[in-house]
């Protein structure tokens, strides 16, 4: 069978784009690109003349078919606008679609806008939270906020320079007035990480008008009595754990060493959840 290759590219510097990178690219029959636009600029500075098809939210029904068909031929490169594939895109989709079909599929690790501003935020990195974009309407953007509010882990989310001041009243309000690194065009000759609490980024950015996408990093919850989590916190944190992929008993492990309860009495919710 083929192998479907997720290639990262660079998310502004091209001095970024790796060897390899470069070489799947050249080597592959056909490259599934989120804009062919952008991608055909990159290619053409590296020199790679593969075929391109467009592969992005609008259109991944209706073209899954046709890059498993290629597949089906010979290997294929996945390419989002900028960074790793099937972060925050419609990859996830033809990732399992391939997995299915029996295909191998292989990262080419590069560029990462949350990695690169979480490893450069100041704030703690051993444990963390991505959950993409910021929902746009203030309702479910509060819900959301509001489930996350007492976790200990360190948060990161995208935003739109639009929306930022507005997420930072949101976040405020459901988070408190924590510490909180503001990135934008990372790797690029306006690279800005801006540090400090919440409340003066939102007086800072009410200043100074945001421009550019921003990757948000936000320090988790500190706990202010070291006790026994309520049964309502370990609940919450078990449903965030198995939604983003932990096992039971890896999760049951992690939460028993920070929550005060007993990896037997956890993993016991974690059957009744999962009933």
């Amino acid at each position: 069978m083929s192998t479907l290759y997720l290639v990262a590219t660079p998310i502004g510097n091209l001095e970024d784009m790796s060897p390899r990178a470069v070489r799947i690219l050249s080597q592959v029959t056909l490259i599934a690109a989120e804009d062919t636009r952008l991608t055909r600029k990159l290619l053409a500075h590296f020199d790679i003349h593969t075929p391109l098809t467009s592969y992005h939210e609008h259109n991944k029904r209706s073209k899954l078919d046709a890059v498993l068909a290629a597949l089906a031929e010979g290997d294929v490169a996945l390419v989002s606008d900028a960074g790793t594939p099937a972060i925050n895109d419609p990859g996830y989709e033809l990732v399992r679609a391939a997995l299915d079909s029996g295909h191998t599929i292989t990262p080419i690790p590069g560029p990462s806008a949350p990695i690169a501003a979480l490893s450069a935020s100041g704030l703690p990195t051993d444990s963390f939270l991505y959950l993409g974009y910021l929902p746009r309407k203030a309702n479910e953007r509060g819900a959301l906020l509001k489930q996350v509010a007492n976790f200990p882990y360190t948060l990161i989310f995208l935003e739109a320079p639009h929306r930022l001041l507005e997420a930072l009243t949101d976040l405020e309000a459901s988070l408190g007035d924590r510490q909180i690194a503001i990135a934008r065009e990372l790797t690029k000759v306006h690279e800005e990480i801006w540090r400090g609490t919440i409340r003066q980024a939102r007086e800072h950015f009410a200043q100074n008008p945001p421009r550019g996408e921003f990757t948000l990093v936000i320090a988790g919850q500190k706990s202010s009595s070291p006790g026994r989590w309520s049964e309502e916190k370990v609940l919450i944190a078990i449903k965030f754990g198995l939604k983003f992929g932990e096992s039971p008993s890896a999760l049951a492990k992690r939460l028993a060493q920070e929550s005060g309860w007993s990896r037997k009495e956890i993993y016991s919710l974690i059957t009744e959840i999962q009933k």
